[in-house]
């Protein structure tokens, strides 16, 4: 069995360079195919009939005068009279006709009547909330000693709102039925192996007859690991109509129905010695996210004082459920948390640098959180631009830094790679996973080719298909771990099997030979060596094939890492518009497989945050239980215009590498929040409490704290 590790730095042709996307090209040209590009023979398409109401009882539903409409081929009432639904835009009839304005005409024939129910949608309710559910108090150590012997403490209360997902491909499928028994599914899902079962319960077929695919996908975040309701009703109508179907969402339930981030609300109270050391926190939070309330935001986030208390209140409302967004309840935690602490650094009149500095002492990675603050101030040049709050000069424009912290697991999930060497030596790597957007075709390609040592031009990736080996859902960071291991395992042994057949020509044993720039050559003379494809024909008329896991043996990956973020910002105290200056992101990921892929998700990132601390916000109607700004109109997400200059820095080395990989997509989504926040306090001398920074709420701020 071969030794499973990562190549050492000077061996690697591949891993850890700056390496474009295999899929770039396809997709600036358009030639790309994502679910809503799929186009059956016979395709119908899918209205649906949605309840206008968040809380309702159905009374009355007449299907009859839309079923005879023209082009319509099948109509599936969802819920029937009697069905009390829960939240506005909830599903009632889908219909598939043979054209859009065919299936739109037989909606509007649709005849629903409603009993209408009292509604709630207001998470910042707290306790005074309908049905609110209080979690026990968790104490650590003596809060209330603690807080008596601070020298000093803060208190303060800050809000963050319900936003949505609002992926740029909205959910969807086309549904096809082969035969009775068999469906063929073109998804856009986070889990390209994991909805065949899905589908199988909602249609009653054997898993093992659903096949499924995602060849490109256009964001998810978090928001489609279901193949949900629609996907089954899809499915359904499919069959009912013996013809393809196809159903996308439209914009209006899409950022409605489809997913939010709950919203997270706080009172605390955090206190310190005089030195600057953290010695007392005491927290309420509360929030929601649909029917079910939310889930307890991790706090205190990542800095742990001695003595601690906290309590989480969830508040159920008539909104749609919330799903996993792009790290859950960290953002949230973390910008509750940082907001804070940055403000008790403000009453110990402590430059927040040092302060972060001296308190990540308390953190369980205080090494890295040092050595990231370090190199973060440097980028953003925090010791010669950093004032006082108050004290940052004349005039009505008022400049300001801020800073966060932030964690993630990132383990790498189950993964199962088959990778095939064929005659002619091309190579090729199977396995159900899936890529967002983020490049992982591209790294499994660099693993293989590296393993191989091959040029990535020699290599294939196959993905995106349900019949392939299967691997984990793409959330929580644990994709290029369970990718990157599954397949280095498989390339290592297939690597071992093509060894043994070309030792005898190389006359020495197998473990004396290598794979390297093309060729299989003897360890230490590269001069006895054999080309890449004479040493592949050695395999015969069968293709070599190995498959590889992850879990598996060896040290491939690991989980756990920190992150630093610093904004500096500009705010007009006169209109309250907040202007970005600069981003600095630095942000540890273990081994790095692709370091411009990986500073692409960190960019990324820091858009998200930048969208999410300036802008964007799922609007209620409190009367109606209606999403007011439910297009890309209202829906206010940042522009390019918006974003400011942005740095990022991957920490790398030696200890870091050793660690093997780690996974990347949530951690630097985490902080933008928090520390643009602070970076605003810093500049206009008194806290904006509420996200997003919205004039309205800067001005309010200012007005409250009594700043000209």
């Amino acid at each position: 069995m071969p030794e499973y590790k990562w190549p050492d730095a000077n061996d690697r042709d591949l891993i850890g360079k700056r390496i474009s996307r295999l899929d770039g090209p396809v997709k600036v040209t358009g030639t790309a195919k994502y679910a809503f590009d799929i186009n059956r023979p016979g395709m119908l398409f899918t209205r649906t009939v949605y309840c206008p109401h968040a809380h309702a009882r159905i009374t009355k539903l007449d299907t009859s005068e839309a079923a005879k409409m023209p082009g319509v081929k099948a109509v599936r009432i969802i819920q029937n009279v009697g069905t009390e639904i829960q939240w506005a835009l909830d599903e009632i009839v889908a219909i598939a006709a043979t054209s859009e304005d065919a299936a739109e005409d037989a909606v509007r024939a649709v005849k629903v009547e409603y009993e209408v129910l009292p509604h709630f949608v207001n998470g910042e309710a707290g306790e005074k909330a309908p049905q609110a559910k209080a979690a026990q108090q968790n104490v650590v150590g003596d809060p209330n000693g603690a807080k008596a012997a601070a020298a000093v403490t803060s208190k303060g209360y800050y809000g963050i709102p319900t936003i949505s997902h609002c992926c740029m491909e909205a959910h969807g499928q086309v549904c096809e039925w082969t035969d009775e028994q068999h469906l063929e599914a073109w998804c856009t899902t986070q889990s390209v192996a994991g909805l065949p079962a899905q589908f199988a319960e909602g249609t009653g077929i054997p898993a093992a007859n659903v096949r499924t695919h995602c060849e490109y996908m256009g964001g998810g975040f978090g928001s489609k690991f279901s193949v949900d309701r629609w996907g089954v009703e899809c499915a359904k109508l499919a069959k009912d109509a013996k013809a393809p179907v196809k159903w996308m969402l439209e914009r209006e339930p899409e950022l409605t129905i489809a997913g939010d981030r709950p919203s997270a609300y706080a009172e605390i109270e955090v206190g310190a010695s005089q030195d600057g050391t953290i010695t007392y926190w005491s927290s309420k939070s509360w929030g929601s996210g649909g029917p079910g309330g939310s889930g307890s935001p991790p706090m205190p986030y990542v800095i742990q004082p001695a003595n601690r208390r906290h309590q989480h209140i969830s508040v159920p409302t008539h909104m749609a459920s919330a799903r996993a967004w792009r790290a859950p309840n960290h953002p949230q935690a973390c910008f509750l948390t940082m907001s804070a602490i940055d403000d008790l650094a403000a009453a110990l009149k402590m430059d927040p640098l040092d302060f972060f500095m001296k308190n990540a002492a308390i953190t369980q990675r205080a090494a890295v959180y040092q050595e990231e603050l370090q190199k973060g101030a440097e980028l953003i040049e925090w010791k010669k631009k950093w004032r006082p709050r108050g004290q940052n000069g004349p005039g009505p424009v008022k400049r300001g830094l801020g800073v966060s912290m932030h964690t993630w697991g990132g383990l790498g999930h189950n993964s199962n790679c088959e990778v095939s060497i064929f005659p002619d030596g091309s190579v090729e790597a199977k396995l159900a996973s899936q890529d967002l957007g983020t490049g992982t075709r591209t790294v499994i390609a660099i693993v293989l080719a590296e393993t191989l040592g091959l040029p990535l031009n020699a290599v294939k990736v196959s993905i995106g298909d349900s019949s392939f080996p299967p691997s984990g859902a793409s959330g929580g960071s644990t994709t290029v771990g369970g990718v990157s291991a599954s397949t280095r395992r498989a390339a290592q042994l297939a690597l071992e099997q093509l060894l043994v057949k070309v030792a005898p020509d190389l006359g020495v044993p197998p473990e004396q030979l290598e794979a390297e720039k093309g060729t299989i050559r003897v360890k230490g003379n590269p001069t006895k060596s054999m080309p890449w494809k004479q040493a592949a024909a050695r395999v015969g008329m069968t293709p070599l094939t190995a498959k590889g896991a992850n879990p598996g043996a060896g040290k491939l990956i690991d989980q756990g890492v920190g992150g630093i973020q610093m904004a500096e910002v500009s705010v007009d105290t006169e209109t309250g518009i907040v202007k970005m200056e600069k981003m600095v992101a630095v942000q540890d990921c273990g081994l790095i497989i692709d370091l411009k892929t990986a500073e692409s998700q960190c960019y990324g990132a820091l858009i998200m945050g930048i969208c999410y601390a300036l802008t964007e916000e799922k609007i209620i109607d409190p009367v109606t239980g209606r999403m007011l700004n439910a297009n890309m109109e209202f829906y206010k997400l940042a522009g390019i215009g918006d974003i400011g200059e942005l740095v990022v820095h991957m920490m790398t080395g030696p200890e870091y590498d050793k660690r093997g990989v780690i996974g990347l997509g949530e951690p630097p989504v985490i902080s933008p929040g928090a520390a643009i926040s602070n970076a605003v306090a810093n500049a206009i001398g008194v806290r904006v409490p509420h996200l997003p920074l919205t004039p309205d709420r800067v001005l309010a701020a200012l007005e409250k704290g009594g700043m000209s």
